[in-house]
């Protein structure tokens, strides 16, 4: 029991501490103002710290919504994304299924023009003989479909003539197509050589001499010569009808292309260019309406040269020529 006592007054003695009134009272003031004052600036930023908390925390859920929402539109456009893909290898296969029928279709149309041409120039070869029976050609032109051949034989003429390339130099005379508009202007020859003929032309097929006097002026000297003869005989035979020769002297540009052709290397073009002038010297009614400009556009040397041709049918026409240009002289 002493032993007890003696550690509960040792424990009473160490719980008290000397300290002077006036720190005692110091301290007392210092510990007031702390309470006072150290509530409102605890408050203030505490209440500012939870505040900024608050934004903080609303910023994230809003961050959060937008992650949420963009991990959505992300599905979404992956989603499209493989259904585009889908699509477009589907449209490939597509495509790659349409380009090789449009491969077959090329080469079955490719097939059936080689097929028409060649059975055109097969069919139009066996016309064109027919074609100088005389009664085979009333048959022909008392048909049906005889203006729409002509139509359709202008178009192919032009046709034809469209396709030649620019630098070419020599036509694959044994070509199907070559030999499909030699046929066909073989044929137009015939067909005006007689009477009937001539008059069909100029009546019903005017399309047809228009083309002809056209290509004659497109094609470049030297090409296709056999094809520009035929279409000359053609324009020369119509000539023999007054009708038909004052169509196509009154032809807009019939003078320069006259001049243009004999301009042609080719000695049987400008035979045939000549005869076709002689026709128009030779009717004073059309000559009248042409003198002026035949006085004004004549290529009188190139008509001379052709004169001293080795070639004696040509030098024999063209001295003709020149005999009968005179009458211009006289009228002038």
């Amino acid at each position: 029991m002493r032993h007890l006592a003696g550690d509960a007054q040792a424990e009473t003695k160490e719980e008290f501490v000397k300290v002077r009134r006036r720190d005692l009272e110091r301290l007392t003031t210092e510990v007031m103002q702390l309470r006072d004052f150290l509530p409102k600036i605890l408050n203030g930023d505490i209440l500012g710290t939870f505040q900024k908390l608050d934004a903080i925390e609303s910023n994230m859920e809003k961050k959060e919504e937008e992650i949420e929402q963009l991990k959505m539109d992300c599905e979404h456009f992956r989603a499209r994304l493989e259904t585009a893909q889908a699509d477009g290898m589907r449209e490939k296969k597509e495509k790659l299924d349409l380009r090789q029928q449009l491969n077959e279709a090329k080469q079955q149309l490719l097939q059936q023009a080689e097929y028409c041409t060649g059975m055109g120039a097969a069919v139009c070869t066996l016309l064109w003989g027919v074609s100088s029976n005389e009664e085979a050609v009333k048959t022909m032109l008392g048909g049906s479909k005889a203006v729409k051949f002509f139509t359709i034989t202008a178009q192919t003429m032009e046709s034809f003539v469209k396709s030649l390339s620019e630098d070419m130099k020599q036509q694959d005379l044994d070509s199907d197509e070559n030999q499909f508009v030699l046929a066909l202007a073989g044929i137009v020859t015939n067909v005006a050589a007689l009477a009937c003929g001539r008059e069909f032309l100029v009546s019903s097929s005017r399309e047809l001499l228009d083309t002809m006097m056209h290509l004659l002026g497109d094609m470049k000297p030297g090409l296709c010569t056999k094809f520009k003869v035929l279409m000359l005989m053609s324009l020369y035979n119509v000539s023999i009808n007054l009708k038909g020769l004052k169509y196509i002297s009154e032809s807009p540009g019939f003078i320069p292309l006259l001049w243009w052709l004999l301009n042609d290397p080719d000695t049987e073009v400008c035979l045939h260019a000549l005869r076709l002038l002689q026709s128009v010297i030779l009717e004073p009614e059309v000559l009248a309406k042409s003198a002026s400009e035949m006085r004004d556009t004549l290529p009188f040397q190139r008509i001379m040269a052709l004169s001293r041709s080795r070639n004696a049918d040509l030098q024999a026409l063209a001295k003709e020529i020149l005999e009968d240009l005179k009458i211009l002289e006289y009228e002038a």
